[in-house]
């Protein structure tokens, strides 16, 4: 099945987002130049937009703890680092979010029903929603959805097609009547894969509100 087409409005009942990429800006390869700034030229093997190491996972699944997080990514580094400039450099990927992106969701909403399932991890969680509530207010933000799924909240990641699967039960959507929005095409694919329809958002290049601007 096709990555980039969007089934009709008419054919859909509730629309999932993706977060990073798609609402909140990301800068995927910042943390690789951060990274090698402080000596560790291989951070891209352990970790990208398309692939990461089992430490990513854990960390996204939510279960390892962030320093133990921390303590680990610090390892990788070479000595004289500190953990805090590790930190500061896991940071990099945050860019801010488009309060004009948000606007539309709660648009969206007045037509289609309306969740985030997101890949994230608790340090991401505290940065990220620190900056929507300076920026909208955090409740702003999520009443924009039904619900608002994390990964390390669920213990579910994307692309597993039951990741897509558990948010449907939880919420009684027929997956046939679902759409799926990402901008990782891995995780486009896995939604397909459990029968959803899904679109593989292109970014930069692509902008939620126009891909579906006919939908509100």
């Amino acid at each position: 099945m096709s990555t980039k087409t969007l089934p009709q409005p008419h054919e859909i009942d509730a629309v999932i987002l993706d977060f990073g990429g798609v609402l909140y800006d990301i800068d995927y390869g910042a943390p690789a130049r951060a990274f090698k700034a402080l000596g560790m030229t291989d951070f891209e093997e352990i970790y990208s937009q398309a692939s990461q190491t089992d430490l990513f996972d854990r960390l996204e699944k939510g279960t390892i703890s962030n320093d133990d997080f921390i303590d680990a990514l610090h390892a990788y580094v070479p000595d004289g680092v500190t953990k805090a400039q590790v930190l500061d450099a896991w940071m990099v990927i945050l860019l801010g979010i488009p309060k004009q992106r948000v606007d539309f969701v709660h648009r969206l909403k007045s037509h289609k029903r309306t969740f985030l399932l997101s890949n994230t991890n608790a340090i991401h969680v505290a940065r990220f929603e620190q900056d929507i509530e300076r920026e909208m207010g955090l409740d702003y933000f999520k009443s924009a959805f039904e619900k608002v799924y994390y990964s390390n909240e669920i213990g579910l990641k994307k692309p597993y097609p039951d990741t897509y699967l558990e948010v449907c039960r939880r919420n009684d959507l027929i997956p046939e009547r679902t759409l799926f929005i990402d901008d990782s095409v891995q995780h486009v694919k896995g939604a397909l894969e459990a029968g959803l329809h899904a679109y593989h958002i292109e970014v930069p290049g692509e902008e939620i509100t126009e891909v579906l601007v006919e939908w509100t």
